[in-house]
């Protein structure tokens, strides 16, 4: 297997719109699986959220390993402002193969394909980007790439909740479909583990501190630049967001959240309520609800690792190490702190190159699915 090679592949092939997808030269197949959320998005939904019909019916794709009786899953998490899964192709691809794992890609609410098209057409976004930049406010990092997002999380910050909360309840459906033997194609009682990368690791340890209805008792959690609370996060970027809905969020999250949930309403009691609810509280920042965060990480020590890089902006690997080892007050081998030999950033660490250099990014990706795939077996 080859990095670069296969990422070309599986770009060529990948079609979200077919329901069966042959890889050349493996056993190991996609499925496209229809998906619906069917919970009542107009309970903390905008009008204009739940009206978008591709975030509630929508299809993920599942690797099919190449023993069809695999009892072995990994629910696989992805960034912030993702439109696309070409990026992760390779790397679900590879996990399937070194686990003999079904590997599900799921989408977060609200992206890849659980968006409208019109959010990702350039020159559709480009006059927002020109709109925006008029307003008369300073902004950094505003692109056609992130004007979606951005405009989306200025205009109301519980949007970042809001799709974090429907994709909680959504994966806690897919899991009781594979509990009982009901997915289409993964065999029943599987065990399921978790590969997330960046923000799908802020949810993924929502999931497992949360623990709703103890689907995830037994499961692992590997994750990628990933771990820290929000508030050691740094969400401004060309890709993500700009400077101004970072800021926003940032203030809302920090300021505004706990006394803004005290009004009574589902979602409010969901939050103050419920294990999950008081999990994504205390993983605001490191000072909220810290013995309750520290408790659970705690009874998870074993359950979770987490691979940070050292020039990574966007989710310092500090914050990881001091989420993740503060109870301790050391470091243990629960986080790693790796370095690349090439240019790298926190949105694309492994950059298809075509210089000398294309050597030593499928070794460290070779490296890191390995240890990931040792991780999750």
């Amino acid at each position: 297997m080859g990095y670069s090679k296969d990422y070309y592949s599986l770009k060529s092939i990948f079609n979200m719109e077919a329901g069966e997808i042959s890889i050349p030269g493996s056993s190991v197949k996609i499925v496209n699986e229809k998906f619906i959320s069917d919970i009542n998005p107009a309970e903390f939904l905008r009008s204009d959220d739940f009206s978008i019909s591709e975030n509630i019916s929508f299809s993920y794709p599942v690797f099919i390993p190449e023993d069809r009786n695999s009892r072995k899953v990994i629910l696989f998490l992805h960034g912030l402002n993702e439109r696309s899964w070409i990026k992760y192709l390779v790397w679900a691809y590879w996990l399937s193969q070194i686990t003999e794992s079904y590997v599900i890609l799921f989408p977060i609410s609200f992206h890849i394909n659980r968006a409208p098209s019109s959010w990702i057409d350039p020159r559709i976004m480009q006059e927002f980007v020109k709109k925006r930049s008029k307003s008369g406010k300073e902004i950094t990092m505003s692109t056609f790439a992130n004007i979606a997002l951005s405009r989306r999380l200025t205009e109301e910050p519980m949007r970042f909740l809001n799709s974090g909360y429907q994709t909680a309840l959504d994966i806690v459906k897919l899991m009781n479909q594979i509990k009982n033997g009901k997915h289409n194609v993964i065999p029943g009682s599987s065990q399921v583990n978790l590969f997330a990368y960046s923000i799908g690791a802020f949810l993924a340890q929502n999931l497992m501190m949360g623990n709703p209805e103890d689907l995830f008792s037994g499961s692992r959690l590997f994750m990628f630049c990933g771990g820290s609370v929000f508030s050691n996060m740094k969400g401004t970027s060309k890709l993500i967001m700009d400077s101004l809905a970072y800021d926003k969020i940032y203030s809302y999250y920090l300021n505004d959240f706990e006394s803004n949930i005290d009004h009574k309403n589902p979602l409010s009691e969901f939050l103050r309520s419920t294990q999950i609810g008081m999990a994504f509280r205390s993983m605001i920042d490191l000072g909220r609800f810290r013995i309750f965060r520290e408790y659970i990480l705690g009874r998870l020590k074993g359950q979770i690792r987490s691979i940070a890089l050292k020039k990574d902006i966007v989710i310092p690997a500090n914050g990881i190490v001091n989420t993740l080892t503060s109870w301790t007050g050391r470091k243990n081998n629960q986080v790693e702190i790796w370095d690349f030999p090439y240019p790298y950033t926190h949105e694309n660490p492994f950059p298809v190159l075509s210089d000398g250099l294309s050597s030593e990014v499928d070794r460290c990706f070779r490296r890191l699915l390995t240890e990931a795939g040792s991780f999750l077996k």
